[in-house]
Parts: structure tokens; C-alpha cells; sequence
């Protein structure tokens, strides 16, 4: 035909065309399986997250107690309690154990349960009077859930109150939780700068991110002696009480 000329792919430059898309369909996978482990690695030495004001959960329809627990009332008249994120911010993964029985008549103030952490403990107490309807049954078998969902799946008490307003006068809602919570984060800071000195000098790398922001769960990384220290200093019910009138009975501190 006129105008038309044949070429021999072979003979020409054809067979370094074949080769390099050879080489790139070879070099695919291999980019693949590549960007995958690079991937792993990232999250595999993820920065640990930082514990500012900023990153604490604070729902603005919740009675927020200074012994860092919350209360909420339900339609059904039961309230459900729980732990603040501060809290759990604060201790990292925890279990629990001595719950009270369902049916048992408790005060504000009374002891509720323990949190553990492998040899450390804390004791956790109520914010309201009333009646326990239940224990949360999943935390036994799921403790984990108070850190991931501490306001709803991980709630630790069902009680039917006696004295709701009484109880929940002091305590605060809303923006009023969230000024607390920051607040409470500097106090913990405080706290924690004494604690290093006194205990663990060498935790200051640990805790601490470049800036002096805390990691997260700063308070698992020191021994017993800090977390009893945090029990008395920080949670404490002489904190819980001040400046408001208390009166004691049977050892126990409660707020009127």
C-alpha cells in the first residue's frame, strides 16, 4: 500500500520498551508491600497523645463531683455515675474490684470501689446518697470500656437517689465543669512536679513531651507511694470538702 511502511518492534528500540514496563510491573508490588510496612511502622511509633484542657471530654449535661466523678439523672428517676476523663486521663488502664452490692443503702462520700492498677490502688467514692440499683455488669469482664466510653458504656453505678439536689448543689455543670477540669489540670501539674522530685526524678522524660506537656497517663508511670500520695493530696475528701461545711461520722467524711 501507498504511504503505509512496516518496522519490526524488535528491531527498533521495541525490546528496551518491553523491558521497562516489565521493570515497572515488577517494581508495583514491591512499592505496594513497601508503602504498607512504612505505614505499620508510623502507627507502630505513634507519639504518645498529650493531655491538655483541650483534649478532655467534658459533657455540658453532667454533675461533675470534686472527687472526680460524674452524676446524671435519668428520666426513670435512677442516676447513673461514673469516673471523669480527667480521671482516667490522668491513671491510664485500670480494673476493678470490691463493688458494692446491689440493694445496699450508701451516703455521699462512701466508699464505692477500687481502681487497680497492678499493685496501685485508688479509691473511688460516691458522689451521691441513695440506693445501688446495679453495678455496671460489663466492667468486670470489659474494664477497658470505662476508658474508652467513660460516659456511656462505661458508667460504674445505677442508684436511686435520696437527696439529689442536696447532693449535687457543689458540684459543677456545664461551663462550670469546664473551667473545674482545667483547673484541675494544672492542680494535678502541680501535684506531679512535686511527686517527680520526691519519688522519680528520672520519670520527668516519661511524662513529659518537649514544651512540658504531660503525656497520656502520667500516673501510671510512679510507683505506690505517688498514687497514695494522689489519693490523699488530690482526691482526697478534705479537697472534696473545701470550703464547704462537713461533718464526720464513723471515720467517713461526708458533704452537707
Amino acid at each position: 500500500m501507498d504511504g503505509f511502511s512496516y518496522h519490526n518492534i524488535f528491531e527498533t528500540k521495541g525490546m528496551e520498551y518491553l523491558a521497562i514496563i516489565a521493570f515497572f510491573l515488577l517494581l508495583i508490588p514491591f512499592w505496594i508491600i513497601l508503602n504498607r510496612r512504612v505505614k505499620t511502622g508510623r502507627q507502630k511509633w505513634k507519639s504518645p497523645e498529650i493531655l491538655t484542657a483541650d483534649s478532655l471530654q467534658i459533657p455540658q449535661g453532667l454533675f461533675f463531683s470534686r472527687y472526680h466523678t460524674w452524676a446524671h439523672l435519668e428520666k426513670s428517676g435512677v442516676a447513673k455515675i461514673g469516673l471523669d476523663d480527667l480521671l482516667l486521663r490522668i491513671t491510664g488502664e485500670v480494673k476493678f474490684s470490691r463493688f458494692v452490692n446491689s440493694g445496699e443503702k450508701i451516703r455521699k462520700g462512701d466508699f464505692l470501689a477500687e481502681m487497680i492498677q497492678k499493685d496501685k490502688i485508688l479509691k473511688i467514692y460516691s458522689p451521691i446518697s441513695g440506693e445501688i440499683v446495679e453495678a455496671n455488669p460489663m466492667l468486670k469482664d470489659s474494664p477497658e470500656l470505662i476508658n474508652q466510653d467513660p460516659y456511656i458504656k462505661g458508667w460504674m453505678y445505677k442508684i436511686k437517689p435520696v437527696s439529689w439536689v442536696a447532693d449535687t448543689n457543689s458540684y459543677f455543670l456545664a461551663e462550670d465543669a469546664t473551667s473545674w477540669s482545667v483547673k484541675e489540670l494544672e492542680r494535678f501539674k502541680d501535684f506531679l512536679a512535686a511527686s517527680i522530685g520526691k519519688y522519680s526524678p528520672d520519670s520527668s522524660l516519661v511524662v513529659l513531651q518537649d514544651g512540658g506537656e504531660l503525656c497520656d497517663h502520667p500516673l501510671s508511670e510512679f510507683p505506690k507511694e505517688v498514687w497514695q500520695d494522689f489519693q490523699h493530696d488530690f482526691l482526697s475528701k478534705k479537697v472534696a470538702c473545701r470550703k464547704i461545711r462537713c461533718v464526720r461520722k464513723s471515720d467517713k467524711t461526708h458533704e452537707v
